[in-house]
């Protein structure tokens, strides 16, 4: 019935104009399909956003959450996700914080935006990255400041 990824999420563009729940529920299907590529991925969920903000929090957080997705496409999720649902971000930038798979600057960049969502849990990411001798000297440079301005209740 469809040819690849694009054609599906051109599907629901359409059937968005006459079905918005079923527009919904065919972006939510293709945000967690694992067998679409990232981008479209993301795409889908930052539609489903604009059609559902309710669905898109758990679209945009299995997304955060995929390993396999590309270390960018995580972090787009998670800040998709915390303009969303501040609060269901703070998972998602912890997760991605703490991952050593992840490149350093996208690490720093999800704690920063944990700090941002959720301050008092950024201490332990900004400790990881800035403790994480893999890690370059001046993204660790970058999370020891940015755990110094959590104050010392983090």
């Amino acid at each position: 019935m469809y040819e690849g990824d694009e054609d599906r999420i051109h599907a629901a563009e359409q059937l968005a104009e006459r079905n918005p729940q079923a527009a919904a529920e065919a972006l939510s299907a293709i945000a967690r399909d694992q067998a679409v590529g990232d981008e479209v991925r993301l795409s889908a969920a930052e539609q489903l956003a604009a059609i559902d903000p309710s669905a898109a929090a758990p679209a945009c957080l299995a997304i955060a959450g995929d390993r396999m997705v590309g270390d960018e496409v995580r972090l787009s999720a998670a800040e998709q996700l915390a303009a969303i649902d501040p609060s269901a971000a703070a998972p998602a930038c912890l997760a991605i914080a703490l991952d050593g798979t992840v490149g350093d600057e996208v690490r720093l960049s999800a704690a920063e935006q944990l700090a941002a969502v959720n301050p008092s849990a950024a201490g332990p990411a900004c400790l990881a990255i800035a403790g994480d001798s893999t890690v370059g000297d001046e993204v660790r440079l970058s999370a020891a400041e940015q755990l110094a301005t959590l104050g010392p209740d983090t």
